[in-house]
């Protein structure tokens, strides 16, 4: 069944979303992710449908904490649908708050990971002992239990939590085992995520280009292997760099670095070689004398960085040939900074990637953008309506991207 096809009128649907919002002093300093659930949530209230909104907040790990409560972004959200949102502070015993619903009725519900049951992961006992395969047997039935009740409370489930998919959860995956296949269905926002990832790993347009930045080599590995059997050329830029520059006997000063990793990026090299692609990596580095914005700087080569200077953007020779090797592309994947953009004197790395992308987008090409920095940092260049599609999950997105069947997914899709 479709979100399309699905008839809400009379019915009451709980929908799974990712209300996970930076908060500041209780307001919420970025609605992205509310406002990507809105035409999810809007098209089943104007149907006459009631609505159960479920979502997490932070990582509390089975424990009450006041500052994760979904409850302070209530107000927020009743803006954002034009509709009065009710609240139930405990997610787990909302029975009859969502009894009482009526069409066109909205019943927001506490963070979910208030119980450890939520990610089905046991809490105090030691990893690796009896005591917590016992304790995991356990857990496996009491989310199954948590699941049935969340179910209960509805008629219909939507999932559109894009950014939780590849986590197998109560909230995500184990609940849609308590509705048949016509009801149970993905929302908009996830119907979009897995159309954008489809379209650049299923209807690949060439030339396809990857650009894979952030700190380490081993957080991406798995990555950065499979789409070397996908791309024509990848760009491997930020705080890795220098774990290649150091593999190759390069002077790194303070740079980060992971020494256990260096037969890790010759591999990288070694399996690009063997795949006719064309790897792209920054000759020059920005340093300081600091981690800092406020730090002395001096541009050298990425492998000639003087003791007590660290690398904190891509040089000016790097921003040149990431954007020259982006031009003509006609399929783009961006996962990742060129350096500490956070920090505006470093900036000008990832700047160069997102303006390359946004020519490279406006000549036809297909662009996706995916995984917090990244998306932070189109947002900071201004140029999020100049790319073809921005992900609201890292983790999923990238999980997706290397060919891992999503738990969200499978358990609408089958």
């Amino acid at each position: 069944m479709t979100i399309s096809e699905c008839n809400f009128a009379g019915k009451k649907a709980i929908v799974r979303v990712d209300f996970n919002v930076p908060l500041q002093d209780g307001k919420i300093t970025d609605d992205t992710r509310i406002r990507g659930a809105l035409p999810t949530l809007k098209h089943i209230l104007a149907q006459g449908g009631a609505l159960i909104i479920m979502s997490h907040m932070g990582k509390p790990k089975g424990k009450v904490k006041p500052e994760l409560s979904l409850g302070q972004i209530k107000d927020a959200v009743a803006e954002a649908l034009g509709t009065p949102v009710a609240f139930a502070p405990d997610c787990a015993k909302a029975q009859e708050a969502a009894a009482a619903l009526k069409p066109g009725e909205v019943l927001l519900l506490e963070n979910l990971r208030y119980y450890p049951e939520e990610e089905g992961k046991p809490v105090g006992v030691e990893k690796g002992t009896p005591e917590f395969d016992e304790a995991k047997k356990e857990m496996k039935v009491r989310q199954k239990e948590f699941a049935k009740t969340l179910a209960s409370y509805a008629d219909l489930y939507v999932m559109d939590a894009f950014g939780t998919a590849h986590r197998k959860h109560a909230s995500t995956a184990v609940i849609a085992d308590y509705f048949d296949a016509d009801s149970k269905m993905l929302g908009f926002l996830m119907e979009k995520e897995v159309k954008a990832v489809d379209a650049v790993l299923k209807d690949i347009k060439r030339p396809f280009i990857a650009i894979m930045g952030g700190s380490k080599v081993s957080s991406k590995i798995g990555i950065i292997e499979n789409l070397l059997g996908k791309v024509d050329k990848l760009i491997l830029c930020g705080g890795m760099t220098y774990t290649f520059a150091k593999a190759h006997g390069g002077e790194i000063g303070n740079s980060i670095v992971e020494l256990d990793k260096l037969d890790v990026a010759l591999g990288v090299e070694e399996l690009a070689k063997k795949n006719g692609v064309e790897l792209v990596m920054a000759p020059d580095a920005v340093v300081a004398d600091a981690f800092s914005n406020d730090a002395n700087t001096q541009v050298c080569p990425s492998n000639a960085i003087p003791e007590g200077w660290e690398g904190l953007d891509a040089g000016p020779e790097a921003q040149k040939k990431f954007a020259e090797a982006i031009k003509g592309c006609k399929t783009i994947l961006w996962n990742g900074p060129a350096g500490v953009f956070e920090f505006d004197n470093f900036t000008a790395g990832s700047r160069a990637i997102g303006e390359a992308i946004a020519e490279a987008t406006a000549e036809g090409a297909f662009s996706l953008i995916g995984g917090g920095d990244s998306v932070a940092c189109v947002t900071k260049f201004g140029l999020t309506d100049k790319v073809s599609y921005i992900s609201t999950g890292g983790g999923a997105l990238l999980e997706a991207i290397e060919g891992k069947v999503l738990p969200g997914v499978a358990a609408i899709q089958g």
